[in-house]
């Protein structure tokens, strides 16, 4: 298993050497199993963020995509990926100490610029295809990218994108091809959805989701309906809809062009991208034309992803009374509030401006049902290829 062969990197010895040489500090984040703190290097001085993971509960299938994770990101050396210093195994936690990063996630980072332009969603897509060319050249598919695993090292204005978030990383040898069903549904390569064999070109396919949205504000897919939407991405059904793409140079459309194609044999490798006159020269790229009606629809489609996550937070929160005062179980009454609890602090993680009365008329809709949400199956389903719609939805939202 993946576990036993990085065991070599492990660094085992009586009581728990991480504290020992690491000074634990604030609590950066949680999850099911896992806390991540801020942690200081004795011996330097030196910051650091340390995930802890409790052994205990972790099922095999978690333990062979910890090693597997551990794995990859040994094999990694790249200033536009996440570092791995050590790792450390003791009798109850297992720790990763890794690079910390202090910036915020690609979209984001966004919002929150005073000017963006064409030329900075180059430099972005730049940065990102360079972290994927090294992995790809070393037989590494990172199968999950997305923009929340997109990271900013720091708040400067120079500061590198760091690539983060191996969970899903697959190592694979170069003839090699992979089955395993994975990924994020708006950026999931076609030939996952198909089931068929895939190689390192499934990230190609989801840069070019993230370009297309960093470039107008919405996806190139959309719907409510998860059936319509896998539909639309398997005959890669997107245009590009006026007025939003009006001032869009046709160099930057061109690239899109090359990374969304269905035919992963034909699909643009990371060493293309980077070669892409878009990114590569300023001169016959990307321009210094205001993308500020994207940087807008962004910002509301964050808005509105982590109201969803609110709604759906105080549902299951309604639906754990039920479960409990129906004696439905601690055990199961324990990881939904545990799952509650998770939404809920995205939710509250929504920067500058969410609208609170939306937010709060959202959270009393969904406590008044009772019961866990599911996804839609009855909303307006969206023409195939209408991207359009997806900017209507972006537009409409608080």
């Amino acid at each position: 298993m993946a576990m036993k062969r990085i065991l070599k990197f492990f660094r085992r010895g009586p009581g728990d050497q991480c504290r020992e040489e690491y000074e634990f500090g604030d609590l950066l984040g949680s999850g099911s199993f896992a806390h991540v703190y801020r942690a200081t290097f004795k011996a330097d001085g030196s910051e650091w963020a340390i995930k802890q993971i409790e052994k205990s509960r972790l099922s095999d299938a978690d333990r062979e995509a910890l090693g597997v994770e551990v794995e990859i990101l040994e094999k990694l050396n790249h200033e536009n990926v996440v570092t791995l210093r050590q790792v450390f195994d003791t009798s109850k936690y297992f720790y990763m100490v890794m690079e910390i990063l202090r910036g915020q996630d690609l979209f984001d980072r966004v919002v929150t610029k005073e000017k963006y332009t064409e030329k900075e969603a180059a430099d972005a897509v730049r940065q990102i295809a360079a972290g994927m060319h090294h992995a790809h050249l070393l037989g590494i598919a990172h199968r999950d990218l997305k923009p929340e695993n997109l990271m900013y090292t720091s708040q400067d204005p120079d500061s590198p994108i760091k690539i983060v978030d191996f969970g899903l990383g697959k190592v694979i040898g170069e003839a090699n091809v992979m089955f395993t069903a994975c990924g994020t549904p708006g950026y999931v390569a076609p030939e996952i959805l198909r089931g068929e064999s895939y190689t390192t070109k499934v990230d190609i396919w989801s840069l070019g989701v993230i370009l297309y949205i960093l470039l107008c504000g919405f996806p190139p897919f959309y719907s409510e309906n998860n059936a319509v939407l896998f539909d639309q991405i398997k005959r890669a059904a997107y245009d590009f809809p006026s007025p939003w793409w009006d001032g869009i140079t046709e160099s930057a459309k061109d690239l899109i062009r090359r990374m969304l194609v269905v035919d992963p044999t034909a699909r643009y490798s990371a060493e293309d991208v980077m070669e892409h006159p878009w990114v590569k020269s300023e001169a016959a790229g990307a321009g210094d034309t205001s993308l500020a009606a994207a940087q807008a629809s962004i910002r509301k489609l964050r808005l509105k992803e982590r109201l969803r996550a609110g709604v759906r937070a105080i549902g299951a929160m309604a639906a754990l009374r039920k479960l409990v005062s129906s004696g439905g179980g601690s055990s199961r009454a324990e990881m939904v509030f545990k799952g509650a609890a998770a939404a809920t602090a995205a939710a509250e993680a929504a920067d500058g401006g969410a609208d609170e009365t939306s937010a709060t008329e959202a959270a009393e809709a969904a406590a008044a049902s009772a019961a866990l949400p599911e996804e839609s199956s009855g909303a307006a389903e969206v023409a195939p290829g209408s991207a359009a719609a997806a900017a209507a939805a972006a537009a409409s939202a608080p």
